[in-house]
């Protein structure tokens, strides 16, 4: 069956399922009102447009269900995503995160919205500086967003979306009250993270309204020993947004630290199982949205520096690595709002630099210097350095119907290291809303992805890069349905993809040794579904104990085709070809909430088994204390996300949580 074939078929089928009371009320799409359900701002375009607005598919993993549910880190969260393919190293450690049978360095992560993704290598990009208590949504977009998010964005966007202090929002209102969260488990697990949410006037408007600063600042700390040998970490992690709010501006300044330290077993070959690595990460950024009018302006500048030191064997100076990586990003949005929509035009300037002991171009001698950073040695200098500079220029229009939304984008992108010429990469999403509650869309996305410092530069035993890559392309097309109201939440979407200049690490058939593996490029063709589905049973029974019953499955196939001939691949071939998730939550009693969620994954590639897991998390509230209890592989199930990596078996963590108010 062609791949046109079978999407007209799944869309048919999706189409053939709906009821035939479907509502034919006409509204204006660009006044439905903005209700928690459905109608928060998501960032799935270059202009603000609400869930109900926006023409692709954006999954929204809501405060409620963090809260909720059996997980302590936001990589745990993401394991129940339909789509998104989660592979940890160690728990709580290191976590590559791809979507849609891509690849860790495909994906763009945001913190409200900023690119916090790392040039040198998708292993270090889920290095958060923000601890679960933080967060007020998580915001999935799947396949490409270069037309929003830049090139970076190749499979993907995820962006994690903090709580925000100003009492005038909708939704949750955090202001003014502060949580003290500490917790203890197997394994000498235990750690406390506080956080403080509160703002303050700042004089009044023409109109008398009340202008706001608003914080929020947490600070937190985990250690943990290991379940197998050789995995104990630490995590200190500190971060702050603050801002300021009037009717024609709104900032935002955020600065994050994190530092992970970490023994890292077989993280990066089964040779050697007492490796060891830490992570240190600064990000400091500013925005702003200025109103004047129907015209908005949005200025952004961020900084993110990155220090990564790895030994191949700890305490030992064989095999081993410093790196510092910088990120510097300054541009603007501006758009503007008329009778034919929304059109707004973007510039992005991106400037990545590596200084390494291993990494990039040697440098001379007399621009060597010490190594930095927490983990630092004397008398180890900086040999080694790359750089580069990417301008994107997007320029994009949104039609807003009565009941359709089309989204035109032409992204041109220039990158210092290609051959001085801007390549293109347009899309178009389509949406059409037969009533409030359903949804149909479509869309065309291309992207292109620059070969991060390792696929360009790294060598060591067995493993060397590749300097004349080509950048990834990809040509991506989806089409889907969706009901959404107060009791159900359900879709289906198809997709494929067809990518040129893929890059994967591979030992090629015709290699001297037979076990070199080198970095290349190769052409994948894809093609998948995904469905979910969540009722509440509330909306129908207030006084229902069962609170939500969810299910998501997702399916890949790929065919991957190499310019030549190869024995072995590290990460390409491991696609997670079926994924299954389930999850109920409950409530029996006031103050009691109880949620177990179910996980399947068949993973292709040599010594993957596929495996099923089970956690719970049982909470109690009492006035303002929370009591909680969270069982991770409940029945202690031996799994590997990486065939020659052992998760941990089961995990209990208890905890207290005390919420206090800031006067």
């Amino acid at each position: 069956m062609s791949i046109k074939s079978f999407f007209a078929k799944c869309l048919c089928l999706a189409i053939m399922s709906m009821p035939l009371t479907l509502s034919a009320q006409n509204y204006d799409s660009d006044s439905i009102p903005e209700v928690e359900l459905s109608e928060v701002r998501v960032l799935s375009s270059r202009v603000p447009l609400t869930r109900a607005q926006t023409p692709v598919l954006v999954r929204v993993i809501s405060r409620d269900e963090i809260l909720a549910a059996p997980s302590s880190t936001v990589e745990q969260i993401l394991k129940t995503a339909s789509g998104v393919d989660v592979r940890q190293r160690g728990d709580g450690v290191q976590t590559d995160i791809s979507l849609r049978g891509g690849t860790f360095d495909q994906i763009t992560i945001l913190l409200n919205g900023i690119n916090i993704s790392s040039p040198h290598t998708g292993h270090l990009s889920a290095d958060f500086p923000v601890s679960v208590d933080d967060i007020e949504r998580i915001e999935i977009l799947e396949g490409p967003s270069a037309r929003v998010f830049g090139t970076q964005s190749f499979c993907g966007t995820i962006n994690i979306v903090t709580v925000d202090a100003d009492p005038s929002k909708n939704g949750y209102t955090f202001a003014s009250q502060g949580v003290v969260n500490t917790f203890v488990g197997d394994n000498d697990h235990y750690g406390a993270n506080i956080s403080a949410a509160f703002s303050h006037n700042a004089g009044y408007n023409a109109k008398g309204s009340p202008n706001r600063f608003v914080h929020n600042f947490s600070a937190g700390y985990i250690t943990d020993n290991g379940d197998v040998s050789n995995s104990s970490y630490s995590v200190s992690r500190v971060y702050y947004r603050g801002g300021y709010r009037a009717d024609n501006i709104k900032a935002d300044l955020q600065a994050g630290y994190s530092y992970k330290p970490f023994d890292a077993n077989t993280f990066y070959g089964a040779a050697s199982q007492d490796q060891w690595e830490s992570n240190e990460h600064f990000l400091l950024s500013a925005n702003a949205e200025i109103t004047s009018g129907n015209f908005h302006f949005n200025p952004v500048v961020a900084l993110d520096r990155r220090y990564d030191h790895y030994q191949w064997h700890k305490d030992s100076p064989k095999g081993e690595n410093f790196h510092r990586c910088d990120v510097s990003t300054i541009g603007f949005n501006a758009w503007t709002k008329s009778i034919l929509g929304r059109s707004s035009i973007g510039v992005e300037m991106r400037s990545e630099q590596i200084f390494s002991t291993k990494l990039g171009e040697p440098l001379d001698s007399s621009k060597f210097f010490a190594t930095r950073g927490l983990d630092a040695e004397n008398g180890i200098n900086y040999s080694h350095s790359a750089n580069r500079t990417n301008i994107t220029v997007i320029m994009e229009h949104d039609f807003l119907l009565n009941k359709w939304t089309v989204a035109l984008a032409a992204p041109a992108v220039y990158n210092s290291m290609l051959d001085y010429q801007w390549r293109w990469c347009p899309g178009v999403d389509i949406s059409y809303r037969p009533n409030l509650y359903w949804k149909i869309y479509t869309n065309l996305n291309t992207a292109m992805r620059m070969p991060t410092f390792t696929d360009l530069y790294y060598s060591g035993a067995n493993i060397v890069g590749t300097q004349d890559l080509d950048p990834e392309r990809a040509l991506d097309y989806s089409m889907g349905v969706r009901r959404r109201n107060e009791l159900v939440d359900a879709g289906v979407t198809v997709f494929g993809s067809h990518k040129t200049d893929m890059i994967d690490w591979v030992v090629y058939a015709d290699e001297p040794d037979g076990k070199t593996y080198r970095s290349g490029n190769f052409e994948l063709d894809n093609i998948g579904v995904e469905t979910d589905f969540a009722i509440r049973p509330r909306a129908l029974w207030s006084n229902s104990f069962v609170t939500k019953i969810g299910a998501q499955y997702s399916y890949i196939n790929s065919d991957i085709e190499y310019n030549r001939p190869v024995a072995a691949s590290k990460y390409a071939q491991e696609y997670l070809r079926h994924k299954v998730t389930a999850d109920i939550e409950f409530n029996p009693v006031k103050g009691l909430t109880l949620c177990a969620e179910y996980r399947y994954q068949y993973r292709e590639g040599e010594g993957n088994e596929p495996y099923s897991l089970v956690d719970m998390a049982v909470n109690y509230t009492f006035k303002q204390f929370t009591f909680y209890v969270q069982a991770y592989n409940l029945f202690n199930e031996e799994y590997f996300d990486f065939s020659y990596i052992e998760q941990p078996g089961r995990r209990i963590t208890a905890g207290l949580k005390y919420k206090f108010r800031i006067k």
